[in-house]
């Protein structure tokens, strides 16, 4: 069944963080590519006029990707601000005039999860949320207790068709790739199975600090901002069986069967660190036991998959900023006196390039039949003009495609996972910025180690 296209765009925190960096680049390419034609109504309380709102979005776009004087002329058409708490009924009074003759705004929640509550309860009361979609910021709760009252607090207004849980890095091209590539090619599908995956490691990289965001990351850690996340997405991604159809709730189905074939993390299968120097970042606790690195192993075990151990890395300070799967297949018996043959291995890098790559066994140079490890690989940069991630999830969600949102039994079955162990009080081991991570990380290392990725700086085609 085809959805109806939400006919205006209600985004709440309009002059946040957020907003300047990805909303409003987003907002002017779907304006560009002709997907945004519809009233994009700010709510925020800066006090603000439309023309200090209109300016404030022009400056995000030239700080965050540059403006597009033909979109921007258009987007200032469509723009409209309402000033106002979120929990004074004025406000929302407001934006009901502003909403007009708007039978399905889609409402967009870039605000803090504590103002759920408020702004749902006066949405619905102000008759704002009257055939209205609801679009969720991440993240969404803190654990499965505090998720499934976030959840609560929607249903009250609102029905699962109507909620939209946005994890962007499923709106990441390579990403959403990932499917595609798997059930298009039978050279990858093949062998995606516990008959020859030796293990699977998924390794989330960046460079860089927590940036001045030291308040936010010390109440939320590597595991609860990227690990339970997006980077579970990339294993379910690797992990579902086909769906028996492609739509939003055939892939969802299968997504979620990945997580509930996942036992939660034990404290022995987890091993946590903290950058030297963490400390004395603003806003960050003296004594803070938060986690910048987390290395884990966890197990699928449904029937294609059990028996082989998935091991997720994911860490700040590190080395290079990268994203990337390895999957390593197992030992072939050896023939060669000379050659113990090295494992194959498919690698999928997502960001910040795009890499497939094969790990095989050729002849060495001397012909001594020793062999060596080469890489096949196809490598391409992000060509200018596609989709940034949230101009594809705010696309969909205004569309009424569910794909790349998570459901509420997904949001449930990650937090399950690792639920116990964020609880269990680990021990936090100190790294050197720029290592990979505190020694003690070897302790849930995959079979032949770890495969650190190293930057490109040559841009293959």
């Amino acid at each position: 069944m085809k959805e109806s296209k939400s006919d205006a765009l209600v985004f709440f925190g309009a002059t946040g963080d957020l907003a300047h960096k990805k909303i409003f680049p987003a907002l002017q390419a779907m304006v560009k590519r002709g997907n945004l034609d519809v009233p994009v109504i700010g709510v925020a309380r800066a006090g603000w006029t439309l023309e200090q709102f209109r300016a404030h979005a022009r400056d995000s776009l030239e700080q965050h990707g540059g403006v597009d004087e033909t979109a921007f002329a258009k987007l200032c058409e469509l723009l409209q601000y309402v000033n106002g708490d979120y929990d004074d009924t004025a406000t929302f009074e407001s934006l009901r005039v502003a909403l007009g003759n708007a039978q399905r705004p889609a409402h967009y929640l870039a605000i803090p999860p504590a103002l759920f509550g408020p702004v749902v309860e006066k949405l619905a009361t102000s008759g704002c949320g009257k055939g209205a979609r609801v679009i969720v910021e991440k993240p969404f709760g803190t654990d499965l207790a505090s998720a499934r009252a976030l959840n609560q607090i929607l249903f009250t207004r609102f029905d699962e068709r109507s909620i939209f849980r946005i994890d962007h890095y499923l709106g990441k091209r390579p990403v959403h790739n990932m499917l595609f590539s798997r059930f298009t090619n039978a050279l990858v599908e093949s062998f995606l199975s516990r008959e020859h995956v030796e293990s699977v490691q998924i390794t989330m990289a960046e460079d860089f600090g927590v940036q001045g965001r030291g308040a936010f990351y010390d109440q939320t850690g590597t595991i609860r901002d990227v690990i339970q996340n997006h980077l579970f997405q990339v294993l379910a991604n690797l992990a579902m069986e086909p769906p028996a159809r492609i739509d939003s709730e055939s892939i969802r189905d299968e997504k979620v069967k990945v997580l509930k074939a996942i036992e939660p993390i034990k404290a022995a299968e987890l091993v946590r660190g903290q950058f030297r120097g963490y400390l004395d970042e603003r806003g960050v606790a003296r004594d803070s036991q938060v986690e910048t690195f987390a290395a884990l192993r966890l197990h699928v075990n449904s029937w294609r998959w059990q028996g082989v151990p998935f091991f997720i890395r994911a860490g700040k300070s590190l080395p290079v900023t990268c994203t990337e799967l390895t999957v390593r297949l197992r030992r072939l018996p050896k023939v060669f006196p000379g050659c113990d043959p090295v494992p194959n291995y498919l690698r999928f890098r997502v960001s910040p390039e795009v890499e497939a790559a094969f790990g095989l066994t050729v002849m060495d140079p001397d012909d001594r039949m020793i062999g060596q490890q080469a890489e096949m690989m196809l490598s391409r940069r992000p060509a200018a003009g596609e989709m940034d991630a949230y101009e594809r999830v705010l696309t969909d969600a205004m569309a009424g495609d569910q794909t790349l949102f998570a459901r509420e039994d997904y949001i449930e079955e990650a937090w399950r996972i690792v639920d116990p162990v964020l609880k269990s009080g680990t021990p936090v081991h100190v790294y050197r910025p720029g290592s990979w991570g505190p020694l003690e990380a070897t302790a849930v290392m995959p079979p032949g180690g770890w495969v650190n990725p190293v930057a490109r700086v040559a841009n293959s085609a």
